[in-house]
């Protein structure tokens, strides 16, 4: 379906009008963003906004276009006021007329079904007259928003039609879940693989665009106080925590397909982990900072059927209180069968074969129907030695922990251990807090905003490699082959808990207990 010329034609483009009256960094060459699936809640609430975001500060180029791509039949201005809308409704900043008509006047909707080749003739045809009226000279971004289902379809076809050239201007980012296991991630990477080079793939996890997951590796390395003691020599052991008090919702059907395992560890946990863990690279480019993660990633320990009960617990929520409200449990939530076997709850105990983490215990937790909705990574240092202290302090010493924040409320906080003012020696344990919002003042942007941004410039440092997607899969296939040989069932937990008992008991057995973040 072809969009006729007028409806690209609104504005002249030789000055920025998102920039009016904006200092901006440089600033990316024009490029158009095609959204397939661009009627879903995922552009509606998360990218659009957050163009709209990026287009406020200053930070698209003058030339920046969308081209909806969607089955449902509307006409461009339809959608542009749907979006207009949406921008109302989820953006950080309140709409600004002058910068939403600048943005506005780029957005064009092609309606299409994702399988109907002549569809992506138009759509070339479309992408060529933007070419020549916003100068975007073959600079396309293709974002896969449409249902996991469709993906290789789209690729495909972009393929067929001569939408993409080996290492051209032409990038596709591909949202989670990147398969459902191992065997269907490297498919699928030999399916996009297939028809864009490795360089042009953005595999995105909006983990990585949370400004405490960005500042992992700042505060590792541009900090001398810390990387010196970021080893097996003065850790003790690392949790990291992802807790949400909201249970599957509308996701029943969804979730029984997924689980915990599946829908949160394989990736966002990953990810958190390698960037905590890794070596330092050699330098900020992209390839040097994944290349430690896969390093990282490949050093985890197999974890085989016979030790899968003792280094992992899998729970499933129950029926509880949250905030003074009575919650349903998992297998009486719509779309779930009644005798479920579903993961609501996964915690691991992993370790890491290289040099600087040898002996240290990495234990990660995820769960729904949690108390509170909270992310953390804590490192717990070794204690000091009970020499000087001891005899005079009336509680032991606790031992120091860096704990980052990334949500709800990110930055950085550290435990030590001061004297209470008096005639007395009494040590207790007191909080240093770092928030980026009482710091910096300004609202961290949101994770889509980084991450459109960088892919727009053509910066994959926060996005996932083919080969990383594959080591994080083939640790999960593990555990879920661990669980079906030992045919484990998830322990109940009463929803508003921490998790199972069972998921206590693994930490205390070496001596451990889990923080209340």
């Amino acid at each position: 379906m072809l969009i006729c010329d007028s409806a690209l034609m609104e504005i002249p483009f030789s000055d920025n009008p998102f920039r009016d009256g904006q200092i901006s960094r440089r600033s990316p060459e024009p490029c158009a963003l095609v959204i397939f699936g661009a009627t879903g809640d995922l552009t509606r609430r998360k990218l659009v906004p957050a163009i709209y975001n990026l287009a406020h500060e200053g930070q698209l180029p003058a030339g920046f276009a969308i081209v909806a791509f969607a089955r449902r039949p509307k006409t461009t201005e339809e959608f542009r006021a749907e979006m207009r809308a949406a921008v109302e409704q989820f953006s950080r900043f309140p709409l600004n007329a002058g910068v939403w008509d600048a943005l506005a006047a780029g957005i064009v909707y092609h309606r299409s079904e994702f399988a109907a080749p002549e569809e992506y003739a138009a759509l070339r045809e479309t992408l060529a007259q933007l070419d020549r009226r916003r100068n975007t000279s073959g600079r396309r971004l293709f974002y896969l928003a449409c249902a996991p289902s469709e993906f290789a379809t789209v690729i495909e076809q972009l393929g067929a039609a001569g939408l993409v050239e080996p290492r051209g201007p032409q990038r596709i980012i591909v949202e989670k879940p990147f398969g459902t296991d191992l065997p269907s991630a490297r498919e699928l990477n030999r399916v996009v693989t297939g028809v864009f080079d490795e360089s042009q793939v953005f595999r995105i996890d909006h983990y990585l665009g949370k400004e405490t997951v960005q500042n992992i590796l700042s505060l590792r390395f541009a900090n001398a106080i810390f990387e010196p003691l970021w080893n097996q020599k003065y850790v003790d052991h690392v949790q990291i925590t992802v807790a949400e008090s909201l249970g599957v919702e509308t996701r029943g059907a969804f979730y029984e397909r997924a689980g915990a395992l599946r829908d949160m560890v394989s990736n966002h946990m990953m990810q958190l982990l390698a960037l905590t863990a890794m070596e330092s690279p050699s330098s900020l480019a992209a390839e040097d900072i994944r290349n430690e993660k896969v390093k990282l990633l490949r050093a985890i320990r197999p974890i085989s059927p016979a030790s899968v009960g003792d280094c992992t617990v899998c729970g499933q929520y129950a029926r509880g209180t949250i905030g003074g409200k009575l919650v349903a449990g998992y297998r009486d939530e719509p779309n779930v069968a009644p005798d479920s076997a579903t993961e609501t709850y996964v915690a691991l105990h992993l370790h890491l074969d290289n040099w600087r983490w040898a002996g240290v215990p990495f234990y990660l937790r995820h769960g729904k129907r949690l108390p509170k909705q909270t992310a953390e990574i804590a490192v717990q240092f070794k204690p000091s030695p009970p020499v000087l202290f001891a005899a005079a302090s009336a509680v032991p010493l606790q031992p120091n922990v860096l704990a980052l924040r990334i949500q709800p409320d990110e930055g950085i906080a550290i435990r030590m251990n001061a004297k209470v003012p008096g005639t007395t020696l009494n040590i207790q344990p007191v909080k240093m807090d770092f928030p980026y919002g009482g710091s910096f003042g300004d609202s961290s942007p949101d994770a889509y905003e980084r991450l459109l941004h960088d892919a727009i410039a053509d910066d994959s440092t926060l996005f996932l490699r083919g080969d990383e997607v594959e080591c994080t899969w083939a640790l999960t296939d593990s555990i879920r082959a661990g669980w079906e040989t030992n045919r484990a069932e998830p322990a109940f937990y009463e929803a508003g808990s921490w998790g199972p008992r069972e998921a206590d008991e693994m930490l205390e057995r070496d001596g451990r207990q889990w923080r209340r973040p």
